[in-house]
């Protein structure tokens, strides 16, 4: 009897036929209390749509309004055959190094002078391409210049489709990392890339180079400058077309059948390289070893 009697209560509570009322209320009590939370919900889907609309009319969409990036531009090599920077193969074996030369084919192919010249603009060199806006007006898309691919001369895989590769001559493209706003130089002093043997330990307090197996480079362009033209840079959405400015490097007699540690820096007045939030903060080093059967 105990259990049918708290069956009936149970059914009772789901639906009372006597008071109308569906799970303890009645019709205009659960009215009330779904239209409470309509409002409530309402109300705070209305504030935060406000809260993100007044947030989203202090943001530039151009121009990030705060970078988390450091203010020193890191530095990349190309050609690339995995994660690590490492660059080895042997003269005689094609299929070594053949994939290197592809690998730098597939990244000059948006700098060719054809395609350079049809979506960037022909800059006065030795000066910074500051392009302002015009009080709340902006001035976007801005223009950007020409980076050629027959800048990088030898390295620039039209006379020598190898590379250098071959002949035990490599070349090896060094990239600038982009950071908006940056001038690397007062009264537009132009950076330059170096490429020297990297120190490395070799015992509790010693210190080791390979300066004696690196022997003579040879820097496109010239002197590995990077010309201010390409400052500062505005960012993605602003600059559509930015090419980043390359340095290619030309190993002429690097010793073959050793590891050869080297490191390259980006130099400027206003670039610091290596701090103590990054040490590798303008600089990229890598490790090139050519094996020589003769």
């Amino acid at each position: 009897m105990a259990k049918d009697g708290e069956k009936s209560d149970w059914k009772e509570f789901l639906w009372n036929p006597r008071t109308r009322e569906f799970l303890g209320r009645t019709a205009s009590s659960w009215g009330l209390i779904f239209l409470f939370y309509l409002i409530f919900y309402t109300c705070l889907a209305g504030m935060f749509a406000l809260t993100m609309y007044v947030m989203l009319q202090t943001l530039d969409e151009h121009t990030p309004t705060w970078q988390d990036r450091l203010s020193t531009p890191g530095l990349v090599i190309r050609p690339r055959a995995d994660d690590t920077f490492e660059i080895v193969y042997t003269i005689e074996d094609t299929e070594s190094w053949d994939l290197y030369a592809q690998a730098l084919d597939k990244f000059l192919q948006p700098y060719n002078d054809s395609l350079q010249a049809q979506k960037n603009h022909e800059c006065a060199p030795d000066k910074y391409f500051i392009q302002e806006d015009s009080g709340e007006v902006k001035n976007n898309p801005k223009r950007s210049c020409q980076f050629n691919r027959t800048v990088l001369q030898n390295c620039s895989g039209i006379d020598d489709r190898y590379y250098g590769y071959r002949e035990g001559q490599p070349c090896i493209i060094i990239k600038l990392n982009r950071v908006i706003g940056l001038l690397p130089g007062k009264d537009n002093q132009a950076p330059y890339v170096t490429c020297a043997a990297k120190k490395y330990r070799v015992g509790k307090d010693q210190w080791k180079d390979d300066a004696d197996k690196i022997g003579e480079l040879i820097y496109f362009p010239p002197n590995g400058t990077i010309n201010p033209m390409y400052f500062p840079y505005y960012g993605k959405k602003a600059q559509v077309n930015y090419s980043q400015p390359l340095v290619a490097v030309k190993f002429l007699n690097i010793t073959h059948n050793e590891d050869v540690n080297i490191e390259c820096k980006i130099n400027a007045e206003n670039i610091p390289v290596g701090g103590e939030r990054d040490k590798f903060a303008g600089r990229v080093s890598f490790k090139l070893r050519i094996n020589s059967k003769n």
